[in-house]
């Protein structure tokens, strides 16, 4: 049986340690003993609680301020579990370098890489770091066309080590009934709609931008599911713009599909993105979508066709776009179930196939010598 080691360096769950949740509770035990490696941070909790409820080894390694030194511990941590397969979960483009490192220096056969965000060049600019450690990895699994076309043509990944593989999610999770007595609480008992808003409270999601355009829609309820380091700046701006009454900060929650079943409409306002898992998900809900046009999800969102998309940073495009599908309700249900037909492209079992075959690939190809460079 061949080991196969899943790393992340975050300390919140978002989307790299969803898709690495996913990725554990997927591998075939007969073929695969899974094991994580990660960074004590009490924002993993949920991560670690899935991992431990399906059986996968936790490898816990302190954070280190010496890079050297943090590296050189990784890789006595691989020699020790000797893992065929290092799989490093990126939310952004130089995540996990330590663990790349250790793990092309503790010569494990296959390195393999899922990069989640790409923010363009301006953003994501090319960096030496980036380049040498590319050479030690032997895919990268790009989560977008978008995040492929910036590995390949900003950080100079050489082509034939991209694959595109699509996050995806649990379908089934996404098709409850409506909570009658969670919507009332959201609501305030109001009769005004409610707007979903599940997003890590940070400035790459756009929030300050909802909030503005949450001044201009007077009709709804924005509830913001998720917590981060703008939460508080966001509370003061909802005051000062006088909507504080009609914006609810859920904070960090487990229950998403509980709530995209009790809203109206999902919004997602992100400056840049990936492949939003998000989008997925109140898809997969049958929940009419408004998105911003950005790299990733106007991939995973088709604009007239399964969602509405709008500019980033442009609060009355924002508030058009949901004031449209409000007041149209014949409109709203068609997107929406134009988007739950293409939810079966994201399925998480899909994902895990497509991933779990790069694995196979490499390791044929080490069999045969490839070179990794």
């Amino acid at each position: 049986m061949r080991t196969v080691v899943h790393f992340v360096d975050g300390q919140a769950f978002g989307g790299a340690e969803q898709i690495a949740a996913m990725l554990l509770a997927g591998l075939d035990r007969n073929r695969w003993r899974p094991v994580l490696v990660h960074h004590p941070a009490p924002g993993l909790a949920p991560l670690l609680k899935d991992a431990e409820r399906h059986g996968v080894e936790l490898r816990p390694v302190p954070r280190m301020g010496d890079a050297l030194a943090g590296i050189v511990q990784l890789r006595r941590v691989l020699r020790t579990v000797r893992p065929s397969v290092f799989h490093a979960h990126l939310n952004w483009p130089l995540a996990c370098r330590r663990g790349l490192a250790a793990a092309v220096l503790a010569r494990v056969p296959a390195v393999v890489a899922t990069v989640q965000l790409f923010g363009g060049p301006e953003r994501c600019p090319p960096s030496l770091v980036q380049q040498v450690i590319s050479k030690g990895v032997d895919r990268f699994l790009a989560v977008s066309d978008w995040v492929a076309h910036g590995l390949w043509h900003v950080s100079k990944v050489p082509a034939r080590k991209i694959r595109v593989v699509r996050n995806g999610i649990p379908l089934r999770a996404f098709e409850g009934r409506v909570d009658e007595r969670l919507r009332a609480m959201l609501s305030g008992g109001s009769a005004r709609s409610l707007i979903l808003t599940p997003a890590r409270l940070d400035e790459q999601k756009g929030h300050k931008y909802l909030l503005k355009a949450a001044a201009m829609v007077p009709e709804a309820v924005f509830v913001l599911a998720g917590d981060g380091p703008v939460r508080a700046e966001l509370e003061e701006q909802a005051r000062a713009l006088g909507v504080a009454d009609r914006v609810v900060f859920l904070g960090y929650r487990e229950d998403i599909p509980a709530l995209l079943a009790a809203c109206d409409l999902f919004v997602l306002p992100s400056l840049f993105e990936g492949y939003p898992l998000s989008v997925m998900e109140a898809a997969a809900a049958q929940k009419p979508i408004v998105a911003t046009a950005v790299g990733g999800t106007d991939e995973a969102i088709r604009h007239g066709e399964t969602g509405l998309l709008v500019p980033p940073a442009d609060p009355a495009a924002l508030a058009k776009a949901i004031r449209t599908l409000l007041s149209e309700p014949a409109l709203a249900a068609r997107l929406a179930a134009a988007a739950r037909a293409r939810a079966a492209e994201f399925s998480a079992e899909t994902m895990c196939k497509q991933t779990f075959e790069i694995y196979d690939e490499v390791l044929s190809l080490r069999g045969g010598n490839a070179d990794r460079g």
